[in-house]
């Protein structure tokens, strides 16, 4: 049955689908088919490598990215178990829920949304007497949230911290997790902190994951985070079976910690990756791809995918200068406005 998979693929996925041992990067260009790619490796894993599906992870940015993955495999397999298909909080929240106890927490312990979150600064910044009026709770909250995925506790933030702000921002940490402590929460960002500890502190621990899944597939690695690449880094460390993939140019969480350059380092952690490139693209005309390509050619920092398609080479570009984005907004909604 898996050559039948393989027939519904190009020549680049199904290289790509057909690499199963050992450590590779995917560089998928926009529209070039990459989720198709990664669900017909999870079934091509089964298939052809005879994997069990409970040693199969495959890890993405959004419930409703996971929800899609897990439905379109789901319907694939008519009997036995299921890959785990999920969101890396979600994974850190399971993982927490059963083996919690190594970090001191309780397995019922609840989870801060972002209004209970902000609750708790405010609680944080009423007890040390910070003056909302001063410091805005949500950029406070926005510090901590960055120490966090950068793995810095409260302590150690406050070590670091240099200016008003800073050192107003690692006293109230300290506070808030306190407050989150006497109350058996974790917000999101310690999701991903606490498991991370968790796994350094007690490798036993750690090497039951590492046990379990034997083939880890992340998609979207450009917009990982250091607490994200770590946590990668930790559970694939026994088998080396991981794939990554992302695109360099399609980076765009920096504001939440995302460093691009996470799958330069990957190269060094994980010694023998191998590199594909999925370049091919489904979704523009040619026109399109060589505008694109034309803004980001200049770019020295990383590798540049020259992406290409059997499409039609499509009506030729306009080019709209706006003031801000707010005129740019605006400009796309009235463009699009007539043709709805």
């Amino acid at each position: 049955m898996h050559d039948n998979l393989l027939n519904n693929l190009n020549p680049e996925q199904q290289k790509v689908v057909k690499h199963t041992d050992g450590p590779m990067i995917v560089l998928a260009g926009a529209g070039s088919g990459k989720t198709r790619v990664l669900i017909y490796k999870v079934l091509y894993l089964m298939e052809a490598k005879h994997a069990e599906p409970e040693d199969i992870l495959m890890v993405t940015f959004t419930n409703k990215a996971a929800r899609e993955m897990k439905e379109r495999i789901d319907s694939s397999i008519h009997a036995g178990g299921k890959p785990m298909i999920t969101t890396f909080h979600s994974l850190c929240a399971k993982i927490l829920r059963i083996d919690g106890q190594h970090a001191g927490l309780s397995n019922s312990y609840v989870i801060y949304d972002g209004q209970d979150q902000l609750d708790a600064i405010k609680q944080a910044m009423e007890k040390l007497g910070v003056s909302p009026k001063e410091f805005r709770p949500q950029a406070l909250l926005g510090a901590i949230s960055d120490a966090k995925n950068q793995l810095l506790s409260s302590q150690e933030y406050l070590t670091f911290a240099r200016g008003t702000f800073q050192v107003t921002a690692a006293k109230v940490y300290i506070m808030y997790q306190k407050i989150l402590t006497e109350n058996q929460a974790l917000d999101f960002d310690d999701l991903l902190l606490v498991t991370v500890n968790m796994f350094q502190k007690n490798p036993e621990v750690l090497a039951k994951y590492q046990n379990r899944f034997k083939y880890i597939l992340i998609d979207e690695y450009q917009d990982t985070n250091r607490a994200q690449y770590v946590l990668t880094k930790l559970l694939a460390k026994k088998w080396h079976n991981i794939c990554v993939v992302g695109d360099f140019s399609q980076s765009i969480y920096s504001w939440r910690g995302a460093d691009f350059q996470n799958l330069s380092r990957f190269k060094d952690d994980f010694k023998g990756t191998k590199t594909f490139a999925l370049s091919q693209n489904y979704r523009s005309t040619q026109k399109i791809l060589d505008a694109a390509s034309a803004v980001i050619a200049k770019n020295t920092s990383h590798p540049v995918l020259e992406l290409w398609t059997e499409n039609e080479q499509g009506e030729n570009l306009k080019l709209y200068e706006a003031r801000n984005e707010q005129d740019e907004a605006m400009y796309i909604m009235n463009f699009l406005a007539p043709l709805h």
